[in-house]
């Protein structure tokens, strides 16, 4: 289906489903802090829960380092080893293989 198609009205048609099951004070809360914004609960739930998924995306695409890993690739910048005979073979294989 085309974009357009999938729109209806301005607005992408929701054809796929969530569900929850939720405490009673859950969803009191929800509720409450979707009227605090003015906004519906499916609208807030979905929402903060979009917001929630690009964090945890993000979070995972991040490259994180150990203070030691870290410390190492700064020396490895600062100082790098000099070019060796096995290094130049790499390369060359890299660039014939690749064409680069």
């Amino acid at each position: 289906m085309t974009d357009a198609a999938s729109r209806q009205n301005g607005r992408r048609t929701r054809a796929e489903r969530l569900e929850a099951r939720v405490t009673a004070e859950q969803k009191r809360l929800i509720e409450r802090a979707a009227a605090l914004q003015g906004r519906s609960v499916t609208d807030f739930v979905l929402t903060s829960v979009q917001d929630a998924a690009r964090r945890a995306i993000e979070e995972h695409n991040q490259l994180s380092l150990s203070v030691r890993d870290s410390e190492a690739f700064v020396d490895a910048l600062l100082d790098p080893k000099p070019v060796n005979d096995r290094l130049r073979d790499t390369v060359r294989r890299y660039r014939e293989r690749t064409g680069v």
